[in-house]
């Protein structure tokens, strides 16, 4: 455009000098220059159509352009939700020829959407992965999603934290952004332990000591939803952990037949010796992950233990737990190898591309935006921990239970996300089935690690 201001700059300049000439020279001279004036004129209206006509295209390259997002985030208290919602809003009033559509689903439920759409050629523009790995990996091999290298600047790099960004590369290419990370804690109703005269559990027999004394005052000690099978799957990832150590947990996930040890049996018996305590909710097998966290929310039970996403529903300020949960490390066993800065959780969801958007720029210039929105904001309002730089961010307003988490977190030392997200597809299902029937006390300890060495092994690194 600038170029284009030149040129007629130029040329009024020539009229106004071939004018000034016409006023010094002869009559005949003057007729002469008139009709070049005449000339020049014509060929600047010619020019100047040129340029109204380049402007109009320019203009019309500003077409409106509509992307699609899909994700999961549709629970009143979670966060997410409202900075999805926002954010389409806002990101049209910047970028005016662009709209956003955005559709949520939850759960289950998401995973079996998404995989039906891309098969069937009807994904949206960008669409929300569970982080780990072997959730998103098939759709990685299969072509399916788009590297955004090409179009990340320096600038956004440069607000990630160090370290976050490599979660998100495949075959050395970048594939999505980090928003916030996660951490599963056990958490505890302060309430409810201080009246049971309850010690917060640091180890395997103080978790059973307070479950007695929990039990003995009237309060259910352990809230779980076993209905969509990951929440108990949450249990076993931890315990295992705790009784085995996550190295030796990793060698188990490249070589399957290392699940039908000792540690893993010996973990196994531990859950089922706090279903036969008493420990968790008659209702744990007909209750929903919803039901779980808005019944934990509901002071229905002393312990719940998962992610920090949970924060939200517990310290609303309708919630009968605002103020009164403490997150704390699981509790390590006595006889086992697992540390207490051993944790589950440590990756990142993220918004991922589609290949056959019609529109990448525009998709992939509104998934920075969206990423670094969830991932300040939604640490803001206690919905994950940090990935993004928070300098000149003002972190006073953190609640307690983030705080917790981020000490946690801190103090860890080594990670392990959802086996979920680490065993391949069919695997995870078989283990969660595995784990529910644990729970139902179905399977004997021997006979759930027996059949999880017949889980085919990881193929990630």
């Amino acid at each position: 455009m600038k170029m284009r201001s030149k040129k007629l700059i130029t040329l009024f300049l020539s009229m106004a000098m071939i004018l000034q000439l016409a006023g010094c020279g002869s009559s005949a001279e003057q007729a002469e220059e008139n009709d070049a004036a005449v000339e020049t004129e014509e060929s600047t209206e010619a020019v100047t159509e040129e340029a109204a006509e380049e402007v109009t295209t320019e203009a019309t390259e500003e077409e409106p352009v509509t992307i699609t997002i899909w994700h999961q985030s549709v629970a009143d208290t979670d966060p997410v939700k409202r900075i999805i919602e926002e954010s389409v809003e806002e990101y049209h009033k910047l970028h005016p020829n662009v709209t956003i559509v955005q559709d949520g689903v939850t759960g289950e439920q998401y995973k079996t959407k998404i995989k039906t759409a891309f098969a069937a050629g009807e994904a949206p523009d960008i669409a929300y992965m569970f982080g780990g790995g072997s959730f998103v990996k098939p759709y990685l091999d299969a072509g399916y999603l788009l590297p955004i290298d090409k179009y990340l600047t320096e600038d956004t790099k440069s607000k990630i934290l160090d370290g976050m960004l490599e979660n998100c590369k495949y075959d050395g290419k970048t594939y999505t952004l980090p928003t916030i990370t996660f951490l599963a804690n056990l958490y505890c109703n302060t309430e409810m332990f201080e009246a049971a005269g309850a010690k917060y559990p640091t180890n395997w027999t103080e978790l059973l000591d307070a479950v007695d004394k929990l039990k003995a005052a009237g309060y259910t000690p352990i809230v779980l939803g076993e209905k969509d099978r990951w929440p108990g799957m949450y249990w076993y990832d931890i315990m295992s952990a705790r009784q085995a150590g996550n190295d030796t947990l990793n060698e188990a996930f490249k070589d399957t037949s290392k699940f039908n040890t000792q540690p893993f049996v010996d973990a196994a018996a531990k859950m089922q010796d706090l279903v036969k305590a008493g420990a968790f909710n008659e209702s744990m097998m007909s209750m929903s992950y919803t039901e779980m966290i808005d019944g934990f929310a509901a002071g229905q039970g002393a312990m719940i233990y998962q992610a920090n996403w949970i924060h939200p529903s517990f310290e609303d300020a309708e919630a009968a737990t605002n103020g009164k949960v403490k997150a704390i490390a699981f509790p390590v066993f006595e006889d086992g190898k697992g540390t207490i800065t051993e944790f589950s959780g440590g990756g990142t969801d993220g918004y991922y591309v589609n290949a056959n958007t019609e529109h990448p720029k525009e998709a992939i210039e509104y998934l920075c935006y969206l990423s670094e929105r969830i991932g300040i904001e939604g640490y803001l309002d206690g919905a994950g921990l940090a990935c993004w730089n928070l300098d000149g961010v003002d972190t006073s307003a953190i609640s307690p239970l983030s705080q917790d988490s981020t000490e946690l977190m801190a103090s860890g030392t080594s990670y392990i996300t959802w086996w979920d997200n680490i065993l391949p597809a069919d695997s995870s299902e078989t283990y969660k089935d595995l784990v529910a029937e644990l729970l139902a006390l179905k399977i004997t300890p021997e006979e759930f690690a027996e059949k999880m060495s017949k889980l085919a092994p990881t193929d990630l690194n």
